[in-house]
């Protein structure tokens, strides 16, 4: 492990995050594939009872496998699957009409049939211009915790 924690620094090693010392990534307990840490409020708040299932303090990852049913799970060997959560998981879905923006509710639907090509009227530009503001809340309202702009280019034409 590096010394990025010893200087006080919230800068992170290459396998550790170390505001929490918790490893960046860790292997899908069902599909065995390599997932990146979440935070616990992103857990929390996707839950569908997070009152009744108290998850506890400790490192969580997302696995976006579209083939695994696990959405979150724990160091701890908790698993949090699709029926435990609020609503469908846009990355673990192959409908056009899944959600790529979580912040504004935005589907893949939505951006592929955007026909106004006009500078600055696109479902992207809108979101890269709300996340330049800091008007987005994607550590939260998007399972994986993380930016979707990245969703973005994974879209492809619908079938005419």
């Amino acid at each position: 492990m590096g010394n990025c924690c010893s200087s006080g620094s919230k800068k992170s090693s290459a396998d550790t995050d170390c505001a929490t010392n918790i490893p960046k990534t860790a292997y899908c307990p069902v599909d065995g594939q390599s997932c990146r840490s979440v935070e616990l409020r992103t857990v929390l708040h996707h839950l569908k009872r997070p009152h009744a299932n108290r998850p506890a303090t400790q490192g969580y990852y997302f696995c976006d496998n579209k083939e695994c049913d696990v959405v979150y799970f724990g160091q701890d060997g908790t698993v949090i699957t699709r029926h435990d959560v609020r609503s469908e998981v846009g990355q673990k879905s192959s409908s056009p009409d899944r959600v790529i923006c979580y912040c504004f509710g935005i589907t893949e639907r939505e951006v592929l049939g955007e026909t106004d090509h006009q500078p600055g009227s696109s479902a992207k530009e809108f979101v890269i211009e709300q996340t330049r503001l800091h008007n987005c809340a994607c550590d939260v309202r998007n399972p994986s915790g993380r930016c979707c702009l990245k969703d973005f280019p994974k879209a492809k034409p619908l079938p005419s």
